[in-house]
């Protein structure tokens, strides 16, 4: 059975239990608390020396990290991923734009504003955040518009990769009024019959 180390308010970690529980897959969870340091014990770094969660412990022994690399692997073999290497490239264009233009802005905020509680000394970073953040949240609603899922007519990892953060985005401060499109693939996301929230 496969272990994995987390905390269920990350989007990053929810990413995993999502997919395992569209998988079917059953796992045993084992919480890391990062705000008192427990990703930074010896322990933990012999797991992922990177120091992050979540961490997906294999029957081996074998730990995988970083959310979507673990989410690439969970889905080989499944309807999760396609085969076509178009369509996979497009799984990847998605993932990639979740860490680099998406997380850092709307998973940031939500981290300043619902882990920190919005300190003075961090306001002004959590204020810069809110312009990215709807910058991104422009770009998923452009192609929602167009496909009802992010890589065309299919529930992928890339779905999977951009909820977690998306669908608790109003606690980092962004409202998704302006956003029919996402709401609506929202609300899709959330009616798979294996569907798991984040505190399930």
């Amino acid at each position: 059975m496969y272990k994995v180390y987390g905390d269920y308010r990350s989007g990053n970690c929810y990413k995993v239990k999502l997919m395992l529980h569209l998988l079917g897959q059953p796992y045993q969870w084992e919480a890391v608390n990062v705000l008192r340091g427990e990703s930074r014990s010896e322990a933990f770094l012999a797991k992922n020396p990177n120091g992050k969660i979540p961490v997906l412990e294999l029957d081996d022994g074998t730990c995988l990290w970083e959310s979507n690399a673990i989410l690439n692997f969970l889905a080989e073999g499944s309807e999760f991923l396609p085969s076509d290497p178009r369509l996979r490239t497009q799984v990847l264009q998605w993932q990639f734009f979740e860490q680099y233009s998406h997380e850092p802005y709307i998973a940031v905020a939500r981290y300043i504003k619902l882990y920190l509680g919005l300190p003075k000394e961090r306001r002004a970073e959590y204020e810069a955040k809110q312009l990215d953040g709807y910058h991104a949240l422009n770009v998923m609603e452009q192609q929602l518009r167009r496909t009802p899922y992010l890589v065309g007519e299919a529930y992928s990892i890339a779905d999977v990769a951009l909820y977690a953060y998306t669908h608790v985005a109003e606690e980092g401060g962004f409202s998704l009024e302006a956003y029919p499109a996402i709401r609506e693939w929202l609300a899709r996301v959330a009616s798979h019959p294996r569907h798991v929230g984040m505190f399930d």
